[in-house]
């Protein structure tokens, strides 16, 4: 692993599963920061600002700045700012993504936006993606965050953000444009914000089909950690490999 100076990591599956710390968790990062090795915490969940998740964090044992999170709501509004400054989105999400959108100058609006922006939720609210589906009938500009869908949630699975733009989709005729993971976007974004190079970054990660697949393309090293979704014998099944496999994230060398 010679020549890795910054680390991009996902949070659930990596550092945590559900309310729990992985084991090493807390120590990988205490080493990162006495080194003083740059790093990110991902996420595609666009619930929550990174301070919410710097808390959530804390509360576990983990105390991390805010600024080493980086959610795909933030990716989000980076993304719009880069393209249409200082425009009027409607928007169906939460803190999150609302914050994010507010930082950057954005005006959340229900009359004539520009885009319709559509992150992870709770309270889907039938009514507002009714305007959603007329929104973007009408011309506006359709943007997602994340295309996971479906999620954890207390009693089994919840749906997410890309199941609900199916449903919009399936109304309207258009696809969003999906920011997080596994597009590369979010990566590149990532490594900008950390002003570090991809040949000197690795990408570590608990899926082959977002987070493996999102660093290969963005030209990062990758290391598949089996504390999350994916076993070491389902890797032979995809046509692309990590790096390197480690049981956890304790057993990677800084």
């Amino acid at each position: 692993m010679n020549g890795i100076k910054n680390y991009l990591m996902d949070m659930d599956g990596v550092i945590l599963r559900g309310t729990t710390l992985i084991p090493g968790a807390i120590e990988f990062i205490q080493r990162l920061r006495e080194q003083e090795i740059p790093f990110l915490i991902l996420t595609n969940n666009s619930l929550y600002t990174a301070r919410d998740l710097q808390m959530r964090l804390h509360n576990m044992g983990l105390d991390v700045p805010s600024e080493a999170i980086f959610t795909s709501a933030l990716a989000t509004a980076q993304f719009l700012n880069s393209q249409h400054p200082g425009g009027r989105a409607f928007v169906i999400g939460e803190s999150g993504l609302t914050t994010a959108l507010h930082d950057i100058g954005y005006i959340l609006t229900d009359q004539t936006p520009e885009y319709v922006v559509l992150g992870e939720t709770t309270t889907y609210s039938f009514a507002r993606i009714t305007l959603a589906i007329r929104f973007v009938s009408a011309g506006a500009r359709f943007i997602a965050t994340n295309p996971d869908v479906m999620g954890p949630g207390e009693g089994g699975i919840v749906p997410a953000t890309g199941a609900i733009a199916a449903l919009i989709s399936a109304a309207t005729g258009v696809k969003p444009y999906f920011v997080g993971k596994p597009n590369p976007l979010m990566m590149r974004t990532a490594l900008h914000t950390l002003n570090a190079h991809s040949e000197e970054s690795v990408m570590i990660g608990d899926r082959m089909d977002t987070d493996i697949v999102a660093g290969i393309e963005s030209g990062l090293r990758t290391i598949l950690v089996l504390t999350g979704v994916t076993a070491r014998e389902q890797v032979e099944r995809f046509p692309y490999r990590p790096t390197w496999i480690r049981e956890s994230i304790a057993e990677i060398e800084v």
